[in-house]
């Protein structure tokens, strides 16, 4: 496991230039925005901005201290029965050729492409099994130019049924290289908790497809999960609960750190990962 890779940039805070495939933003839209804020703000200590409105209510989670932009919070309109989910962007040169790219291969593009004002050019999509993701292109992201450090986002895992058919698309759309998890714990664990996919760009790990066949939960089907970084894993899980969060699988040992797999107040989805040091 690695976090994604950028070059950081001015912008008042950073921005950061990505690789294509290379994940470089995540976003949630939820119901209640204001108590989702109070939510995240509590557990990882972030501050909030106004962020671009071409989809509605919009803002951008600011890591405290520095004000570097983490992560994006958007509010479903009251109409839309969505679920509720973090969302990874993945770096495109060009979101309308990759966008079509996705509907050669066999996935479906939900929104866009559309231009969303100083975030750049975006689309919405889902793989042939159903998970969604974003497409984002932009001179330069506001993701994390710094990373490994509580309150960011560090990885992005897709679950679903089978990895290998679903991998062999994010391949072709993205131009990923395939190759086997780092190091022989990693091997280990892939072999003792189902498949597993490392998706590369350069070289450089970016992401993970987490085949779980019979175990894929029913009411989710294939979805991505994001890990943000937490300095104490059984403090932060308990501080979620308090917060109104809820615990799927409690803080475990894996080879990247002690993890646990969580989802807030609304039922986004999505882990803590404390990482050995």
């Amino acid at each position: 496991m690695t976090e994604s890779r950028g070059t950081a940039g001015p912008n008042g805070g950073r921005l950061t230039r990505y690789a294509p495939g290379t994940p470089c933003w995540v976003s949630l839209m939820a119901h209640g925005l204001t108590a989702t804020q109070e939510f995240y703000g509590a557990l990882f200590g972030w501050e909030f901005a106004p962020g671009p409105q071409q989809l509605g209510p919009y803002v951008r989670a600011l890591r405290e201290g520095d004000g570097q932009e983490v992560a994006g919070i958007g509010q479903l309109p009251p109409d839309r029965h969505l679920p509720i989910a973090w969302t990874p962007y993945l770096a495109s040169d060009d979101v309308d050729g990759t966008a079509e790219t996705v509907r050669l291969c066999g996935g479906t593009v939900g929104v866009g492409p559309l231009d969303a004002g100083e975030a750049g050019r975006l689309a919405l999509a889902s793989d042939p099994s159903g998970a969604v993701f974003g497409i984002a292109q932009a001179s330069a992201h506001p993701g994390p130019a710094v990373t490994a450090v509580p309150g960011t986002p560090v990885w992005n895992e897709l679950v679903t049924f089978e990895p290998k058919s679903v991998a062999k698309f994010y391949e072709t759309v993205f131009g990923y290289e395939e190759g086997p998890d780092a190091t022989s714990a990693d091997a280990d664990a892939a072999s003792a908790d189902g498949d597993r996919v490392t998706l590369r760009v350069d070289g450089h790990p970016v992401a993970g497809i987490h085949g779980v066949g019979d175990a894929l939960p029913r009411d989710r089907g294939s979805h991505w999960t994001t890990y943000f970084e937490v300095a104490d894993a059984a403090e932060a899980t308990a501080r979620l609960v308090h917060l109104g969060g809820h615990v799927l699988e409690p803080p475990r040992d894996s080879p990247d750190g002690r993890v646990a797999a969580v989802t807030d107040p609304e039922g986004a989805r999505f882990a803590l990962l404390e990482r050995g040091r």
